[in-house]
């Protein structure tokens, strides 16, 4: 059995097994019950700094240079 014949072999049952088991294991985690809160966090940290932006920090970098 050549090279390109096992590989094809092997990632036609043993890979999508693999793969099947390793989608079900990341759904699974992210439905898991106590990550609601979690996941809420991480849908509303954009709006984490609504009223007061936070500092641009790309932007101070910018303004030493000019000022030097």
């Amino acid at each position: 059995m050549d090279t390109y014949s096992f590989l094809r072999h092997f990632a036609d049952s043993w890979m999508l097994i693999l793969m099947t088991a390793l989608f079900v294991g990341v759904v699974l985690y992210a439905f898991r019950p106590g990550s609601r809160k979690v996941q809420e966090e991480a849908a509303t940290s954009i709006f984490r700094n609504e009223k007061r932006p936070a500092p641009d920090v790309a932007g101070s970098a910018s303004r030493k240079i000019k000022e030097a």
